[in-house]
């Protein structure tokens, strides 16, 4: 038996429990999305929840909205997780403390790193209590609106706090199975320290990074209980809006509800396929 068949014979139960849920689930919200619910009655089907998702203003608004964050969220967390990893290479007093406390995150779910964000950085949070009492600010409305914005600061700060350790570690692990070798040989032909980052560390980095960024983006893109507790009303990001057009009494609210979730599913898979044909291309294999 071949290698290969033995990984697939061993991984097969785990990938069909997965594939059927997410298939099943897909198809249930696909054709509910097109108005197939028998249990109110709703026999035929249409594109009449499709038509009125893409007329709606509050989707656009939602769509540039979860856009947004999802590539500040990103391409930030890219940014800090190769300055820390970077960091991170050298050796210093307190190290494995620095690395403990650096790994932590990575264990705390995001629901608890929100609730956190929201008792420590809302305007009746810990820190405007404290800025208040310190007479740093005379009331504490005047405390910056760091949750429940319009931009998702708040949003975007509970992700970098989760993701950035997490796109770190990958960082350090390709660093370390490189070596100093490059780095030297490009030192000892006269490069800098910006030139040898640009020229020789950026380059092995990448490859490593790109999958980390699809795995970040679309989970950003999808992610639902975030930006319910520390978005705005509105505009809220598309699963939020979906949630609550799927909770509305009126089932005619259901179609339109699935529509979205349906949009969610399949922009983030056409978002992976050209993922993974620009890793081919700047990699050279998949």
């Amino acid at each position: 038996m071949s290698k290969r068949l033995t990984i697939t014979l061993l991984l097969s139960p785990a990938i069909l429990i997965i594939v059927t849920l997410f298939i099943g689930g897909f198809l249930f919200g696909l054709f509910q999305s097109f108005g197939y619910m028998p249990i109110i009655g709703q026999h035929d089907m249409s594109l009449d929840a499709y038509r009125n998702m893409f007329t709606d203003t509050k989707f656009f608004g939602s769509l540039f909205l979860t856009l947004w964050i999802s590539l500040a969220a990103t391409i930030l967390t890219i940014i800090f997780a190769i300055i820390t990893a970077l960091a991170m290479r050298q050796t210093f007093k307190g190290r494995r403390i620095i690395n403990f406390l650096y790994q932590f995150p990575i264990t705390i779910p995001h629901l608890v790193i929100a609730v956190g964000a929201m008792l420590l950085f809302s305007q009746s949070g810990m820190f405007a209590r404290i800025f208040y009492a310190l007479g740093i600010i005379s009331d504490q409305s005047q405390f910056p609106i760091l949750v429940y914005d319009n931009l998702g600061i708040g949003i975007i700060y509970v992700y970098l706090w989760k993701q950035i350790p997490f796109m770190g570690l990958i960082v350090i692990s390709i660093l370390q199975s490189v070596g100093n070798d490059y780095e030297e040989l490009a030192r000892s032909l006269g490069a800098n320290r910006w030139q040898t980052f640009r020229y020789v560390l950026l380059p092995l980095i990448v490859p490593g990074i790109l999958p980390i960024s699809i795995i970040c983006f679309a989970y950003t893109f999808g992610s639902f209980e975030v930006p319910y507790l520390l978005g705005k009303p509105f505009p809220a990001v598309l699963s939020v809006l979906a949630y609550r057009l799927f909770e509305d009494v009126d089932l005619n609210a259901r179609p339109e509800a699935m529509a979205m979730a349906v949009f969610i599913a399949v922009f983030i898979s056409i978002l992976v396929i050209f993922y993974k044909k620009l890793i081919k291309r700047i990699t050279g294999r998949t």
